[in-house]
């Protein structure tokens, strides 16, 4: 029987992300980006203007950040200890919404906080690329792992029987995201790697 395998997002759940892309704003490009849960175009205001970001200026702004500041991310609270103890039990792999160009470079950036772990790009909901890795490793039992409601919708139409644990790890945000469990699309909402550890093992195996 082959080992389970936890599929978890990295921004937010591994490594702190908004935090430094806000701090970035402000410092660089004179951009004020309030950490309230309001989407990424509404939250964020030039300083020496009145006229409204444009979506596509936010996107190029979060590429630009992924492309030159990765080094700033810094690991969310028990992250890096928690994917060792779960490798122990299970294959882990990051299912990141980044686009195909930055995996290797999301890769290196795990591997400098010590966690070495396949890394899958993915641009839009998550469910389909979620099912091929499923399929590709056959495991006996799959957690997914995302900060993002949608991605949890997504996985719970295309792959029912994976199991789902909400998590963000950002204490400024957390509670202004939309609960994927509270919405019926998630197994379990737990923003701490504390409480997350011992829910995932047990999990594993099949106690959940």
């Amino acid at each position: 029987m082959n080992r389970p395998l936890v599929v978890t997002d990295c921004d937010e759940v591994l490594l702190h992300m908004v935090r430094h892309f806000r701090d970035w704003l402000g410092e660089e490009h004179g951009v004020d980006f309030l950490l309230e849960g309001n989407p990424f175009v509404q939250s964020m205001k030039r300083r020496d203007s009145d006229v409204e970001m444009s979506e596509d200026e936010v996107w190029e702004l979060l590429g630009l950040f992924f492309d030159t500041e990765m080094g700033r991310q810094t690991p969310i609270e028990g992250s890096i200890a928690a994917i060792a103890e779960l490798q122990r039990e299970a294959d882990v792999v990051v299912l990141t919404n980044l686009v195909d160009k930055r995996n290797e470079a999301r890769v290196r950036q795990l591997r400098d906080f010590g966690i070495e772990a396949k890394v899958f790009t993915n641009q839009g909901p998550k469910g389909g690329a979620l099912s091929r890795i499923v399929e590709e490793f056959a495991p006996s039992r799959a957690v997914f792992i995302d900060d993002i409601a949608q991605h949890h919708a997504s996985a719970g139409e295309v792959v029912p029987h994976v199991h789902r644990l909400h998590f963000c790890g950002e204490p400024a945000i957390a509670p202004h995201v939309p609960c994927a469990h509270k919405a019926g699309h998630a197994h379990a909402r737990i923003d701490s790697w504390d409480e997350a550890l011992p829910y995932l093992l047990e999990t594993l195996h099949g106690e959940k």
